[in-house]
């Protein structure tokens, strides 16, 4: 039987039966609404700028997460894995390019979405979070949580801390001199987010700031005698394109200033999760401003 005879089965579809109505809405729908949900959605998930949320175990990382999300805290427990969820800016809350855009602009009316992606904390788990720096999706931030109330000086929480800020900072170092191009876009600012501050025990920010520089001083230092000491010199230690001490010479007192040189800035800013009257705007603006 030909192709072209009337009772072929491709004449069967080319007429107007039920048959031949059937595969074209299969075709002319379902197809389009399959490429939606598949292609265009996956798209747009991993197409959105992403915060990266780190810092020591017990911090209040994923109680923050769940802030951000829900607009209230919830019962959390110790992480074992990353967890990504995606937030809306708030309105009153609007990124960076929204000062210059007139108040009757409707775009200004619409929630900014990010993704968040919450690391876990413990020492044996924090290769995610450097998974996630070394191969960024559209990274636009870095939040890193500590517990204010648990970073006096000469505590074991300050220098857990410290050297896990130190470890990350490192690493945004060597992404960044070591990037094929100086586009602005490399930049990754970095918000220290002190949490808890509402504990009585807490520091402020600025001497969280100044007990967090002091003690990167230290790590610093050990870890360049321990390339002394392996007898690698800090020169050769230099010679590549990669830096292994974080800053400026790698000796004398750090401070986060000396990032700015390879675009990296650090900003510590104070608040709380939980507690009488949680306070978390001033981070929602940080995130707005690097937008």
């Amino acid at each position: 039987m030909s192709w072209w005879q009337s009772s072929s089965w491709i004449s069967s579809l080319l007429a107007p039966t039920p048959l031949a109505i059937g595969v074209t809405l299969i075709v002319a729908v379902v197809i389009p609404l399959l490429l939606h949900f598949t292609v265009y959605r996956s798209t747009s998930t991993t197409g959105l700028p992403s915060f990266l949320i780190l810092g020591p175990s017990n911090s209040g990382k994923t109680s923050l997460l769940t802030s951000f999300e829900r607009g209230l805290p919830t019962a959390t427990h110790t992480s074992q894995q990353p967890l990504v969820v995606e937030i809306s800016l708030p309105i009153t809350n609007g990124d960076a390019s929204s000062k210059y855009r007139s108040a009757n602009d409707p775009t200004s009316q619409v929630h900014r979405r990010v993704l968040l992606i919450d690391t876990p904390g413990h020492g044996k788990l924090r290769h995610y979070a450097l998974d996630n720096l070394i191969k960024p999706q559209r990274l636009k931030g870095i939040i890193f949580v500590v517990d204010a109330a648990n970073v006096t000086p000469d505590t074991t929480g300050l220098k857990e801390a410290a050297e896990y800020l130190h470890d990350i900072l490192l690493t945004l170092q060597k992404r960044a001199t070591t990037a094929k191009t100086s586009r602005a876009s490399s930049e990754v600012p970095v918000l220290i987010a002190a949490n808890k501050l509402d504990l009585f025990t807490a520091l402020p920010a600025t001497l969280i700031k100044s007990a967090l520089e002091k003690e990167i001083t230290s790590v610093r230092k050990s870890r360049s005698k321990g390339l002394l000491d392996s007898g690698i010199a800090m020169n050769d230690a230099d010679s590549g394109d990669d830096k292994d001490w974080l800053g400026d010479g790698g000796e004398g007192t750090f401070e986060f200033s000396q990032l700015e040189e390879v675009n990296i800035t650090v900003t510590v800013v104070g608040g709380n999760v939980i507690g009488a009257e949680p306070s978390i705007t001033k981070w929602w603006d940080w995130i707005g401003s690097v937008l």
